[in-house]
């Protein structure tokens, strides 16, 4: 569908939300989290836009480490349109000007964070949420677009095949490994309860899964884990049964959900971001073990027990398409070709390891 180049993906963002960027026009916009796989999207298909259009907009992002950004993706720092305001999330500096949209997703979403330290990743959730939205009433902000979680769901239950908004209460709150999932669904109260109180409007995107260039290949994610071993012609290891369901929306897809849901979903309504197309963990391995010749083998690490139930994370996207007409238009073969050729043209094997 796309060459290696992300030029072709970037103009196919541009085409699908051509009609929403108008009202940006000589405005600025305030990102948090920036600098990740949402992050880089974002800003792609920001600056790509703001080209295309003229549309002399600004964007301020919220970094840790500029100096990093600008190493990892130098034609993005260097780009005239964007400003990198270092600080915390926590307690960021708030910079000078008003901005008409924010935009805020900043959060380390890794597993080890959660396990080691729970309670400091509920806390950087919600605070860092709080003080993104002191900062939009600050800067006469008019709408604040929290990039939230399927995890708010907690585990989906077994009568459950596809997670739509009203399933809220699957949620454990005694469970600590659900800490990112509270955070996450905490947070989202706070900026409804923010929105009735105050000038702009909150839009919610519940993300759940997804695939394609800048995709952290090293974390504890299985698509991202199973590429990398295929990158280094290794064999795939499916640490479960290879029974679990997941679905997976490709990067410029969600590029488009996520401009389409800040400037056109109604507000304090939250919206699921993902794929419906479900795929196993076992199918997904044997998809990349087979993207390009020559083939890698595939190990199941355990044994199927008929006993256990299978988990699943899947989520309804018909408020989604019935709304906002958004629906996932990359397949997942697609989607694998197209990230895996991406890291390879990119990058030398041993500079992913």
């Amino acid at each position: 569908m796309f060459n290696d180049s992300l030029q072709s993906e970037l103009n196919y963002i541009f085409l699908q939300t051509k009609s929403l960027w108008e009202e940006v026009r000589n405005r600025q916009i305030f990102i948090t989290g920036g600098t990740g796989f949402f992050g880089s999207w974002i800003l792609e298909s920001f600056i790509f836009i703001n080209k295309k259009l003229n549309l002399n907009a600004k964007a301020v992002v919220l970094t840790r480490n500029a100096k990093k950004f600008a190493e990892k993706c130098p034609h993005i720092y260097s780009d005239s349109a964007l400003q990198f305001h270092e600080g915390n999330v926590l307690d960021f500096i708030y910079p000078k000007g008003d901005f008409s949209y924010i935009i805020h997703g900043a959060i380390d979403t890794g597993e080890k964070l959660n396990k080691i330290n729970e309670l400091s990743m509920f806390n950087d959730i919600v605070q860092g949420t709080k003080h993104s939205l002191e900062f939009a009433k600050f800067c006469n902000a008019k709408n604040f677009l929290f990039i939230s979680s399927g995890a708010v769901y907690g585990k989906q239950a077994d009568n459950i095949d596809f997670l739509s908004e009203k399933n809220i209460h699957q949620l454990d709150w005694t469970n600590f490994t659900s800490m990112y999932a509270a955070g996450k669904f905490v947070a989202e109260c706070m900026c409804c309860m923010y929105a009735r109180q105050s000038q702009f409007s909150v839009k919610i995107a519940r993300c759940f899964a997804f695939v394609g260039p800048y995709l952290a290949l090293d974390l504890n994610f299985a698509i991202g884990n199973f590429l990398l071993d295929k990158l280094n012609n290794k064999t795939i290891l499916v640490k479960g049964d290879g029974r679990t369901c997941r679905s997976y929306l490709y990067a410029a897809d969600l590029a488009i959900w996520l401009w389409t849901i800040l400037f056109r979903g109604k507000d304090s309504f939250p919206y699921n971001v993902g794929s419906d197309q479900v795929v196993t963990i076992k199918e997904l391995a044997m998809l990349v073990a087979n993207i390009v010749e020559p083939s890698v083998k595939v190990e199941i690490i355990q044994k199927i027990n008929n006993a256990t139930l299978v988990e699943r994370y899947i989520p309804d996207i018909t408020r989604a398409r019935e709304d906002l007409n958004l629906v996932p238009k990359v397949s997942l073969l697609d989607a694998l070709q197209l990230t895996f050729n991406w890291f390879q043209s990119k990058y030398q094997v041993s500079k992913i390891v």
